[in-house]
């Protein structure tokens, strides 16, 4: 390989290059000072050719590197790339730096990176600009003034720590780190860095790679049964698949394991589908392992015929009792006829074949139980949902899985650990069916707290009504979640960050939604509600005669939220409980309006609070009252609003083995709280995430009707630990 080296001047060493290099793992070696002040960096190969100029070789980089994308999926992208590194160097110019965050900034409220859906060459460009600047880009980074560019700036620090490695040396105190840079020699083909939560010390990482890997051979897949929609575990093996296609250059396929007519239909192929969309996972094709039925019965009878296969008609607890203990059926020892005639009996499904299944002949002595003659084929006369009643019998996942990797071209099988005691079973299938071998890469089950994974529990609860259907709010699928209010950029980043470890782990859902906080909170529009059981009327003797109306923002801090429209009269609606918490005499904020003083609290026999009056003093100062209120006016223009919350499906952390779910499910789990809603909400938009002032954030799940029809708010948890419904 040819030998390449970075010179520059020592006064300004080009950090973009240096970060970029890294990065992309382009092995080069550094000669700091090998050019006079204001030259130019310089690309110098062994063959005696150069390249120069910072943007040029960034291109160069970009275009070599063994990350796929890094510059660009296309042209159009490759053009975007490049305005962002012209752009780049207006961060140094000192009057216009915090124009160039603003504008930044502003760019990146919807977006998670510069260009398209990938980390690029424009992402480390940037990035390195504002590292670069040292304490002043700190500073800023500590204000809330520009939350879209920290929350990028940070999302990149932490998915890419190299860049922090590759510049500390350049950078030292006054950036972003002080430890020694390490070589910027690299493998062949370095992995992205993903994130341990697992570790105590939360900014370490490891790297991951695929054993045996080659860029552009790389051929993995995705394989769910359509008995279920995709859940947030489900999401952990895609999200992880479409990452190792995309950093090898290789292919995803998405196939569905349909071998179970009784469970699967195309209403769940559909909605998996679906949730693979919504996920942004891009694929090659999609597969069925009905596709491939005939050649797997011909494969079966194959096996059978070379004593590598039988047919069972021991009764199934039996089986299962001898499987455990070691001992052999005596079906084992049937003659090759035999098994045939009884093979023809399953075909036909006949009372004497429903009787039978076929077992691989493996060995019933191994300690490893799975490879002790596990079943190939069973009976079945469900119609399946593809291909109708065509077939009697229906091949099982672990002897379809292995002869359709192979026959697709798998290159890696990404299981998850739970199914690591059948790894060799897998192999030793391969083997005997003489097919090529597939690589099988473990990584830990995503398990969550007070949370059912499993899709014949959350069958049980739509079945029986407990929820609303599979996209229920309280259901860990990703329709539900969605439905709930988190973004899927959250879910995203959220298991990237636990990468393709291999500790088994227990996963808070605080995380989840403390990261979905962060990346809903710049951006959603800020509106007004008030409970509607026992609110108070404040009467403002000094307020308007009549109401007016102002224009104010939706978002103080982000203008595309747009404007709503406020009126203000001389009586206004409050919360009951910030009226038991005012004191006569005292003087409140108005959110939005100004301060106020109570002159009077109201209250009937039973020491109620039914009333305020209150004067307007709006010269008072806000910082020196202790209650800011939130209050709606008292007109007809308000909306009706039901507000709903949610708790978890189970009272449990953590269901321990053999334990009945049954037993450990919540008696409430679902709240709603009637609610008046300021008129702007008329306008909200299904699916919408707005903020109601001091009350949370809240997913418009039901948008205005008619004023018969409330607004229906899901209620979006922020990460903070709450009182249970329960309690």
């Amino acid at each position: 390989m040819e030998a390449v080296t970075l010179a520059f001047s020592a006064d300004t060493p080009p950090l973009s290059v240096i970060a970029a290099a890294k990065v992309a793992g382009v092995s080069i070696s550094v000669d700091a000072g090998a050019l006079p002040s204001g030259s130019p960096p310089e690309l110098r190969f062994s063959s005696g050719l150069s390249l120069h100029g910072v943007n040029t070789l960034l291109r160069y980089i970009g275009r070599v590197s063994s990350l796929p994308n890094l510059y660009g999926t296309d042209a159009v992208q490759s053009g975007q790339i490049d305005e962002w590194l012209d752009y780049a160097p207006i961060f140094s110019i000192g009057s216009e730096f915090e124009n160039a965050c603003t504008y930044v900034n502003d760019y990146l409220s919807h977006r998670t990176f510069l260009v398209g859906f990938n980390f690029s060459i424009a992402d480390v460009a940037i990035w390195s600009a504002l590292a670069g600047i040292g304490q002043r880009w700190e500073s800023l980074r500590k204000s809330t003034k520009y939350q879209n560019l920290v929350r990028w700036f940070n999302s990149i620090s932490a998915e890419h720590t190299t860049l922090n490695e590759a510049v500390s040396a350049f950078v030292g105190k006054r950036g972003i780190g002080k430890s020694p840079a390490p070589s910027l020699k690299s493998k062949e083909h370095p992995p992205k860095q993903l994130m341990d939560t697992n570790n105590s010390n939360s900014s370490s990482s490891f790297e991951v790679d695929l054993p045996g890997a080659e860029v552009g051979k790389v051929c993995v897949r995705f394989a769910p049964e359509p008995s279920g929609y995709l859940h947030i575990g489900h999401s952990k093996a895609a999200l992880l698949n479409k990452y190792f296609a995309e950093r090898y250059n290789g292919r995803l396929i998405v196939r569905f394991d349909d071998t179970n007519p009784s469970k699967e239909s195309e209403e769940f192929v559909d909605n998996l589908l679906k949730d693979i969309e919504t996920l942004g996972i891009k694929y090659e094709r999609v597969t069925y392992t009905s596709d491939y039925f005939d050649v797997l019965m011909a494969m079966v009878e194959k096996m059978i015929k070379q004593g590598k296969a039988y047919v069972d008609d021991t009764p199934r607890e039996q089986m299962q009792k001898e499987r455990m203990d070691g001992i052999e059926s005596a079906c084992r020892s049937n003659t090759v006829d035999q098994n045939l005639a009884m093979w023809n009996e399953m075909l036909k499904g006949t009372e004497r074949g429903k009787q039978c299944c076929v077992r691989g002949k493996l060995d019933m002595q191994d300690p490893n139980k799975s490879v002790r003659d596990p079943v190939y084929y069973r009976c079945n006369a469900d119609p399946h949902h593809r291909v109708g009643s065509k077939y009697k019998v229906y091949p099982t996942y672990d002897f379809a899985c292995p002869f359709v990797d192979a026959t697709e071209g798998i290159t890696h099988a990404l299981r998850s650990s739970e199914y690591h005691d059948r790894n060799a079973q897998y192999y030793r299938i391969l083997d005997d069916m003489e097919l090529r071998k597939v690589q099988i890469y473990e990584f830990s089950r995503l398990n969550m707290v007070y949370t059912l994974l499993s899709k014949r529990k959350l069958l049980w609860f739509v079945q029986n009504g407990k929820v609303d259907g599979w996209d229920d709010p309280r259901f860990p699928t990703v329709q539900g979640i969605v439905r709930r209010g988190l973004k899927i950029e959250a879910l995203i980043q959220f298991i990237l960050q636990q990468g393709a470890s291999k500790n088994l782990n227990l996963m808070e859902w605080d995380k989840l939604w403390t990261i979905n906080k962060k990346i809903i909170d710049p951006v959603c529009a800020r509106h007004t509600a008030v409970i509607e059981e026992d609110r108070i009327l404040l009467t403002l003797t000094n307020g308007p005669d009549k109401p007016f109306v102002r224009i104010i923002p939706r978002h103080k801090k982000y203008e595309p939220a747009g404007k709503k429209a406020t009126t203000f009269t001389n009586k206004i609606w409050l919360d009951y409980t910030d009226a038991a918490s005012i004191s006569q005499g005292e003087e409140v904020t108005l959110m939005d309006w100004g301060n106020a003083i109570i002159k009077e609290i109201k209250k009937d026999s039973n020491n109620k609070i039914v009333g305020l009056i209150g004067e307007l003093h709006l010269e008072g100062s806000v910082k020196s009252t202790k209650l800011k209120l939130t209050w709606l006016p008292d007109t007809d223009e308000l909306v009706h609003l039901s507000l709903v919350e949610f708790d978890y499906l189970i009272k449990k952390k953590k269901l321990e083995e053999g334990e009945d779910f049954l037993d450990n499910l919540n008696p409430v789990t679902r709240k709603e709280t009637s609610a008046l809603g300021d008129s702007n909400m008329r306008n909200l938009k299904q699916g919408e995430v707005i903020q109601l002032e001091r009350k949370g954030y809240y997913r418009c799940d039901s948008p205005f009707l008619r004023n018969s029809k409330p607004i229906v708010l899901f209620s979006i948890p922020d990460g903070r630990m709450r009182t249970s419904l329960n309690n």
